[in-house]
């Protein structure tokens, strides 16, 4: 029987190897089950099925949230910050280019 830490190295080893496109889609995969992790607490169903639901979908939330993060790792996580950064830079420098006179 294999030790659980090297089970654990395999699976990060594998899920590195997944592609960027990949890990974005993974991390935008939790926003649905943390969105019904608590929209079902308005069911009309017991607390007890209620807690289990809760567990269970935020269970899966966390799981493709840091899933996601192990496939993006430190680079694919600076590379899409960047690219989000770059993209309210651009809004705020376009406001300003497409108004000359503010220049002055």
């Amino acid at each position: 029987m294999k030790n659980i830490k090297e089970i654990f190295a395999k699976v990060k080893v594998w899920l590195a190897s997944l592609s960027f496109r990949t890990g974005v889609i993974v991390l935008v995969s939790c926003i649905p089950f943390y969105i019904l992790s608590f929209a079902q607490m308005a069911l009309p169903i017991s607390t007890s099925a209620k807690g289990v639901l809760w567990v269970v979908l935020f269970g899966l939330a966390k799981t493709a949230q840091y899933g996601g993060l192990t496939i993006l790792g430190v680079e694919g996580y600076k590379k899409l910050r960047d690219k989000f950064r770059r993209k309210k830079g651009n809004e705020e420098e376009g406001a300003v280019e497409d108004n000359p006179q503010e220049l002055t």
